[in-house]
């Protein structure tokens, strides 16, 4: 955790009591890191605090508690080195889609010549595929094609990071997919480091380099971190084929569906918040799985991950 590219210690967030009430700590001991290039999504159930988390690491709000360490500099407030992709997609409605784009560009480079700046916001409009799309303006738009201008847009100015709080959440099932294929290209292209909020398990496993897996709020913590090891490069048209696919995908389903709920009752034995689990589903073995698949998986298992110093 000490080389990581960013660090999460110690955080916490403590709402005041409402009249008459208590405090409400939503989210406490947070700790976990994120690599360089690295894609990491966090699951959990409505409440835990994901979005608040994510808030934090772009500076936009702040924890009762705790550190956030970006690239060696503590985050402090919002700052170009942070792009955010948000629910909606944030468009301004009056700009068209070079201009909503442009307006971001210009921000991180002021000095750069108009003929710059729009050679740099085509390269970023023809990677989301909106070619032919610049002098619409969003009321123009799908709502996958206005997702891809923010997608776009926090793209261009060259991030560090990219925050993303659920982006397709609100797009059908086609549009989702397709857009999910380019991130991934993207992605793959610009080595750039994402954490992203998700409620799609498979989504999680398409995406994810590690999954963070959330207990229920309030006093939300982290229950374990989830290796991925489906390899890289992934498609969605044949990632369920994979050996280890289900059992990553059923180990966080189980733990949506029961184990997020009683790890308060149920705290796993030498538990550490400061050094959450990591687990490899898809490297153990599995009582239902056909014995072929079984002896494959037997041949990939990796020595196990090292504890988060």
């Amino acid at each position: 955790m000490d080389n990581a590219f960013l660090k999460i210690e110690a955080l916490a967030k403590v709402f005041p009591p409402a009249r008459g009430g208590q405090p409400l700590t939503v989210f406490e001991n947070i700790h976990f890191s994120i690599d360089k290039g690295e894609f990491v999504c966090i699951i959990g159930h409505s409440g835990c605090g994901k979005s608040t988390i994510l808030n934090v690491l772009a500076g936009l709000d702040q924890a009762s508690s705790g550190t956030v360490i970006m690239d060696e500099r503590e985050v402090s407030g919002p700052s170009l080195d942070r792009g955010v992709v948000f629910q909606s997609h944030a468009l301004m409605p009056w700009l068209s889609v070079m201009k909503n784009i442009e307006f971001a560009v210009k921000s991180r480079w002021p000095d750069w010549s108009r003929d710059k700046v729009r050679a740099h916001c085509q390269k970023y409009i023809d990677l989301v595929h909106l070619t032919g799309a610049e002098h619409k303006k969003p009321a123009e738009l799908s709502g996958g094609m206005k997702q891809r201008v923010g997608i776009a847009r926090a793209f261009s100015i060259q991030p560090k990071m990219l925050l993303m709080d659920e982006p397709f959440g609100a797009l059908d099932a086609l549009t989702r997919g397709v857009i999910q294929d380019e991130l991934l290209n993207i992605c793959a292209e610009t080595h750039q480091t994402v954490f992203m909020i998700t409620h799609d398990v498979d989504e999680a496993i398409l995406l994810a380099d590690k999954i963070v897996l959330m207990t229920n709020g309030p006093l939300a913590k982290i229950a374990e971190i989830v290796v991925n090891t489906l390899p890289r490069d992934r498609s969605r048209h044949d990632v369920h084929k994979h050996p280890h696919y289900y059992r990553i995908r059923n180990h966080l389903v189980d733990f949506l569906v029961s184990r997020s709920k009683d790890f308060a009752s149920n705290t796993p034995a030498g538990y550490d918040p400061l050094h959450p689990p990591f687990t490899r589903p898809g490297l153990e073995p599995d009582a239902d799985c056909p014995p072929d698949v079984d002896a494959r998986v037997r041949h990939l298992r990796q020595p196990a991950m090292p504890a988060a110093a």
